[in-house]
């Protein structure tokens, strides 16, 4: 579960650098899209990389999901169906703490799911096209984000992914024995914070200026 994660923000960092650079103007955009394509030739073919990280990517999701629902399956397994308690603290008052991100954690993980697909019919496969289909990237990306029930559902899959990411990543740090200390879990806690905001943060800025006529 952990592992797979941290594949998973890798590839949310690099795609959200990819995401800005909308600022450098179309030319820009479409080179670096056509770039991801050109990728390692002659040695792999033409998309030969590209396809590489999907195959890679595919496999953490689907090894990601399937941690998800072995771990749920333990938790019921060893409560007689009822649920594990989980978070012992004096902080709350039944002696066990639960964040709203680990409650929501696998209901946020399928609206991710949902507009992962949308997303990918939408911006890489040219099939949906609101605003407008086109061959150029970068026209899909202005053409959708011009209208705003499409940043809506951009920015509800945004917030879901900020609430599954910042309570994956401190249980990930946990998971792969880094939770040493009180003050390692603190810093921790603080580590995972602020990558999250950076990456919805980075996400978040394209939609919206394109929607306000900053990118045109």
């Amino acid at each position: 579960m952990a592992v797979t994660g941290v594949i998973l923000v890798l590839f949310l960092i690099a795609h959200m650098y990819g995401n800005l650079k909308i600022f450098s103007g179309q030319q820009a955009f479409d080179d670096y899209s056509a770039y991801l394509r050109d990728l390692g030739e002659p040695l792999l073919p033409y998309s030969g990389a590209l396809w590489l990280m999907r195959l890679v990517l595919l496999a953490s999701i689907l090894l990601h999901i399937y941690a998800a629902v072995t771990l749920w399956h333990r938790a019921r397994a060893v409560t007689s169906g009822r649920g594990a308690a989980r978070y012992v603290s004096t902080k709350a008052r039944r002696g066990h703490q639960r964040s709203y991100a680990s409650f929501t954690l696998r209901w946020g993980g399928v609206v991710i799911g949902l507009f992962v697909i949308y997303h990918i019919l939408h911006l890489t496969t040219n099939t949906i096209a609101p605003g407008g289909a086109s061959a150029s990237p970068y026209e899909r990306m202005i053409n959708g984000f011009q209208l705003w029930p499409v940043v809506l559902s951009y920015s509800i899959a945004l917030i879901a992914l900020a609430f599954h990411l910042r309570h994956g990543l401190w249980a990930a740090f946990a998971s792969l024995g880094w939770n040493r200390s009180q003050r390692v879990r603190r810093n921790l806690n603080i580590m995972a914070t602020v990558v999250t905001a950076v990456i919805i943060l980075g996400f978040f800025i394209p939609p919206f200026a394109i929607l306000f006529g900053v990118v045109q």
